[in-house]
C-alpha cells in the first residue's frame, strides 16, 4: 500500500529530473544559438557551433523522456497541457526542428551559410521563448473544469508567461556565453566575458521580477513561501542564488574558466527548486495534482523498472560524451 501511494511522487521526481537535466544540458547550446547573431560569421561562429556539435542530439533525448513520461505517467495532465498550450509547445516544437535542420545544412551548404545561421539563431529564440511561455502559462494556472480544459486558445498569451519567456531566453542566453568561455579561447572567449556580465545581471533582474510576480498569483504560492515554519527553508533558496550569483561575477572578474558555467548551472538548479517548492504536488495548477492525473497503478509498476535501468544508462553515455570531447573546440567543422 506504502508503494502504490508514492508510486505518483516517485513518477513525478523522475520526470521533474528529466526537465532539469534537458534545461541544464540544452538550455546552453540553445543559448549559443540565441547569441549566434551576435558573433561575428567566420571562425567565432564555427568554434561556438562546434563545442557542441558533439552533444547537442543527446541532450534533447531529456525533452523525449520527460515528454514521453508525462503522456505514460500522467496521461491526464499531457492532455490537459496540450490542450491549453497547444500553439506555444508546437511553436518549440517546430523551432527545436528548424534549427536541428540549419545546425546540419551550415556545414553541408556553405552557400547559404548566412541564412542557415539566421535560421538557427531564430530557431533557438523562439524554442528558448516558448518554453518560457509554456512555464508561465502553467504558473499561472490552467482553467480545469470536471477534469476537462474549458479555456480559451490563448489563455496562455499573458503579461506575466511573456514574461517568464523572456527570462529564460535571457537564462540561456547566459548558459550559452558561459559554456563558450569554458570551451573557447582567444577572441571568442573575451567576446563571451563581455556578453556573460550583461546577460548575468538581465538574468538576476528576471529572476527577481518572476520571483516577485509568482507569489502573487495563488494563495498557495504566497503561503508556500512566506507562511511560517517553510519560510525558514524556502528562504535559503534566495539566498543562495545570491551567494551563487557572486561566485559568478568573481569568476568573470578573475577570468577563470569554467567557474561561470557551474555557477550559472547552479543559479538554474535553485531556480527550478523554487519552481518546485511553488508547484508541487499540482502538476497541473491549480485543480490538478499528481495523484490525480496519475496513470493507473498497474501501469506506473510496469514502467517503473524500464526507469530505473534506462536513466542511469542515458546519464551514463551523456557523462561519457561530455568526457570524451571535454577540453577546449576549434573553428574547423564535423562532418
Amino acid at each position: 500500500m506504502m508503494l502504490t501511494f508514492d508510486l505518483p511522487t516517485i513518477w513525478a521526481f523522475i520526470i521533474a529530473f528529466a526537465i532539469f537535466a534537458y534545461v541544464v544540458t540544452d538550455g546552453f547550446d540553445l543559448g549559443i544559438g540565441i547569441l549566434f547573431s551576435r558573433l561575428p560569421p567566420g571562425r567565432e561562429r564555427d568554434s561556438a557551433m562546434n563545442s557542441i556539435a558533439p552533444v547537442w542530439d543527446g541532450n534533447e533525448t531529456w525533452l523525449v523522456l520527460g515528454g514521453g513520461g508525462l503522456l505514460a505517467a500522467f496521461p491526464l495532465a499531457y492532455a490537459t497541457i496540450l490542450s491549453a498550450l497547444y500553439a506555444p509547445i508546437v511553436a518549440m516544437l517546430l523551432a527545436l526542428i528548424f534549427r536541428g535542420v540549419a545546425f546540419e545544412f551550415r556545414w553541408r551548404d556553405p552557400r547559404h551559410r548566412a541564412l542557415w545561421d539566421v535560421a538557427f539563431s531564430v530557431g533557438s529564440v523562439v524554442a528558448a521563448l516558448a518554453q518560457g511561455i509554456t512555464l508561465g502559462a502553467l504558473l499561472q494556472g490552467v482553467a480545469v473544469d470536471s477534469r476537462i480544459y474549458v479555456g480559451g486558445w490563448f489563455d496562455w498569451l499573458t503579461p506575466f508567461s511573456v514574461l517568464v519567456g523572456v527570462s529564460l531566453v535571457c537564462g540561456y542566453a547566459l548558459l550559452g556565453a558561459a559554456w563558450l568561455i569554458m570551451k573557447s579561447e582567444g577572441s571568442l572567449q573575451e567576446r563571451c566575458y563581455r556578453l556573460a556580465f550583461g546577460l548575468g545581471i538581465g538574468t538576476i533582474v528576471a529572476i527577481a521580477a518572476v520571483s516577485a510576480a509568482t507569489p502573487f498569483l495563488s494563495d498557495v504560492y504566497w503561503k508556500r513561501w512566506f507562511a511560517w515554519p517553510q519560510v525558514l527553508f524556502t528562504a535559503q533558496v534566495p539566498l543562495l542564488v545570491a551567494i551563487a550569483t557572486v561566485a559568478f561575477f568573481v569568476g568573470l572578474a578573475r577570468r577563470h574558466h569554467v567557474t561561470p558555467f557551474l555557477m550559472a548551472l547552479a543559479v538554474f538548479t535553485l531556480t527550478l527548486a523554487g519552481l518546485g517548492i511553488s508547484l508541487f504536488p499540482y502538476v497541473v495548477p491549480p485543480k490538478i495534482s499528481i495523484w490525480d492525473a496519475a496513470a493507473p497503478t498497474a501501469s506506473l509498476i510496469f514502467m517503473l523498472p524500464g526507469a530505473l535501468v534506462m536513466v542511469p544508462i542515458i546519464m551514463a553515455y551523456t557523462a561519457y560524451s561530455y568526457w570524451v570531447f571535454r577540453g577546449k573546440t576549434g573553428h574547423e567543422g564535423y562532418h
